[in-house]
């Protein structure tokens, strides 16, 4: 049981709600998936975003055990040799899950992995480490399309791209909030970008509108948040901004005509920040 709780603790679970709102925009800009199929992505999209997040603190073990003994594999709560089975055991189940949905579909879900390996690998000490972690959210959105069969249209690639700009951005200011230091004002401008980009790739109506005004309203007030000087605040800031990429999710739905994704993708931005205080998010 206490391998079980910590492997849970690895993966980050409580941050999953905001891997079925990427997949459940990405339904909408493909034309719909049927109910079994997204079922299917959305486990196996599941499973490639634990897997990589458990591996993440097996290629991190040293480092944690010298800055945050407290993490489960220094602390021991769980052993390396099952964080790294375990971890590419669910890669390699997400692969193969998308595999089944044919080559296209196959050859995003490959990159999605290799993408999360790099990351997992290189991310400490590499200026392009959070352009990979965006990458990583973007080929959520691009595997989903794939896996419904549909093609890789204008608001389908900005869409992703500015989900990347979103995730890098929100690892440049995350880093900043771990160093205490002054949140650069850039980023911010790429947290805000893909509700600029949905609006404009969709269609400007009430729900959009409010939708957009809701997830700017929670990005700018967490990173409020990050300019403060209490630790404990600025790691629920990067909890929001994590939580805040299902809103991110409902404006794209929003905008391109699904009312009921938009509203389930608030329910999973809820979700996101109920769980994020039993497991943390970060």
């Amino acid at each position: 049981m206490r391998a079980i709780v910590a492997l849970v603790r690895l993966a980050r679970v409580s941050n999953l709600p905001t891997v079925w709102s990427n997949v459940l925009a990405a339904s909408v800009l493909a034309g719909g998936l049927a109910s079994p199929s997204l079922a299917m992505v959305l486990v196996a999209m599941s499973a490639l975003y634990s897997g990589g997040m458990i591996l993440n603190d097996a290629f991190d073990r040293e480092i944690d055990a010298r800055e945050r003994p407290e993490r489960p594999l220094p602390a021991g709560d769980a052993a390396p040799a099952t964080a790294w089975a375990v971890g590419l055991a669910l890669l390699a189940l997400g692969v193969a899950m998308l595999a089944s949905f044919g080559g296209r579909s196959a050859s995003a879900a490959v990159a999605l992995a290799g993408a999360i390996l790099i990351y997992d690998a290189w991310h400490k000490g590499y200026a392009f480490a959070p352009l990979v972690m965006g990458l990583c959210r973007a080929l959520v959105y691009i595997a989903t399309v794939l896996a419904a069969g549909a093609a890789l249209s204008a608001p389908v690639i900005a869409a992703a791209l500015a989900l990347l700009a979103y995730v890098a951005g929100l690892s440049l200011v995350a880093r900043g909030a771990g160093a205490r230091s002054a949140v650069p004002h850039w980023p911010v401008l790429l947290l805000l970008l893909p509700i600029g980009v949905a609006l404009a790739s969709g269609e400007v109506n009430s729900l959009s509108l409010l939708m957009a005004a809701g997830a700017a309203a929670v990005i700018i007030l967490a990173v409020g948040g990050l300019r403060s000087g209490a630790a404990e605040r600025r790691e629920r800031s990067v909890g929001l901004l994590i939580a805040a990429i299902a809103l991110v999710d409902g404006v794209v739905s929003a905008a391109h005509g699904n009312a009921t994704m938009a509203m389930i993708c608030v329910g999973l931005f809820a979700l996101t920040l109920a769980l994020q205080r039993i497991v943390p998010g970060t």
